[in-house]
C-alpha cells in the first residue's frame, strides 16, 4: 500500500499514514463515463418550442374537391395558403413545415426525456474508481492541475476543519504547494459562440476539491471565495466532482477522518 504524509494546519509534515484499500481499485474509464453522462442527464433542463409556433395564421385549405372557391385546376399546389382577396399577400403558402414562417417538422418537444439509468452497485463501482484514480499524480495532471512534488492524494489533519478564514485557509495551502495551482484556477477566459450572449460569458477552471467529514467544518465558508476551490461531506461526494470532465481525475485534498469514513462505507464493493 502507498504511504502518503499528512499535513497539520502549518502545512507541515506531520506524519506518514498508509491509503486505505480503496484506492487500490483499479481505473474504470468505462465505468466513470457512463456514471457522468447518467448523472448530467439527471440535472439537465428539457426544453422544446411553442406549440403553436408557425400555427398562428388565417391561412385556410381550400383544394376540397367540389367546394366554393377550390383550388383544383388552377395550377396550385394544394397546401394551407392566406385567403385570397385584396392585398399583396394573397395566396401566400403558410403553416406547412416547408413554407416561409411554417412550423418545424420535428420541432424538439419538452416533454422528452433525457434521463439515463444506471445500475447502483455500477455508480458506486464508477465512484470508488474516480476516488481512487485521485491518487494517481498522471491522471491528475491530464487534467491538468499543478501538482510538481507533492504526493497524491494529499491529506490534511482533522484539526483543518477549525478554519474559518479564506487568508488562512489560502496560506495553507501554499505552504503545501499549491500556490501555483491556485493562480491557474483564477484565470477565467471569455467563452467561444452564443453562450456569451445567454449568462455564460467566461468560462472557469476547476481548481482542487476538498473532501470534510464534519457537516460543521469552517472549510466551508473559508474556501467559498478562492477561484476554483469547493468543499464537499465525503457522504455527498458525486462522480461530477470527482472528475468534473467525465475523465481522469481532480485534485482532491481529504480530511485524515474524510479518508476513513469513506473507506469504511465503501470498502464491502472494492472486491
Amino acid at each position: 500500500m502507498k504511504k502518503v504524509p499528512v499535513y497539520d494546519i502549518n502545512g507541515r509534515k506531520a506524519r506518514e499514514i498508509l491509503l486505505p484499500e480503496i484506492f487500490s481499485y483499479p481505473y474504470r474509464q468505462d465505468l466513470i463515463r457512463r456514471a457522468f453522462l447518467s448523472f448530467m442527464s439527471h440535472v439537465r433542463q428539457s426544453y422544446g418550442v411553442d406549440e403553436m409556433a408557425g400555427k398562428r395564421t388565417s391561412a385556410s385549405y381550400g383544394g376540397r374537391r367540389r367546394a366554393y372557391g377550390s383550388w383544383i385546376n388552377r395550377g396550385l399546389h394544394r397546401t394551407k395558403r392566406i385567403r385570397f382577396g385584396s392585398g399583396h399577400m394573397t395566396g401566400v403558402v403558410r403553416f406547412v413545415p416547408q413554407a416561409v414562417k411554417g412550423r418545424k417538422a420535428h420541432p424538439p418537444k419538452a416533454e422528452r426525456s433525457w434521463y439515463q439509468k444506471i445500475n447502483v452497485k455500477e455508480r458506486i463501482k464508477a465512484l470508488i474508481s474516480a476516488i481512487s484514480t485521485t491518487s494517481n499524480e498522471e491522471f491528475v495532471r491530464k487534467r491538468g492541475h499543478k501538482v510538481d512534488g507533492l504526493i497524491l492524494p494529499i491529506v490534511l489533519e482533522s484539526k483543518v476543519d477549525n478554519i474559518r478564514k479564506t487568508s488562512e485557509f489560502e496560506k495553507l495551502l501554499e505552504k503545501i504547494g499549491l500556490k501555483e495551482e491556485l493562480e491557474r484556477a483564477k484565470v477565467k477566459k471569455v467563452r467561444a459562440g452564443k453562450g456569451k450572449m445567454r449568462g455564460r460569458k467566461y468560462k472557469k477552471k476547476v481548481g482542487p476539491l476538498i473532501v470534510t467529514a464534519n457537516k460543521e467544518s469552517g472549510l466551508f465558508k473559508a474556501a467559498s471565495n478562492i477561484a476554483g476551490v469547493d468543499v464537499v461531506y465525503y457522504d455527498n461526494l458525486n462522480i461530477k466532482q470527482l472528475s468534473p470532465s467525465g475523465r481522469y481525475a481532480r485534485l482532491v485534498i481529504y480530511t485524515e477522518e474524510a479518508l476513513k469514513k469513506i473507506n469504511e462505507k465503501y470498502k464491502d464493493y472494492v472486491y
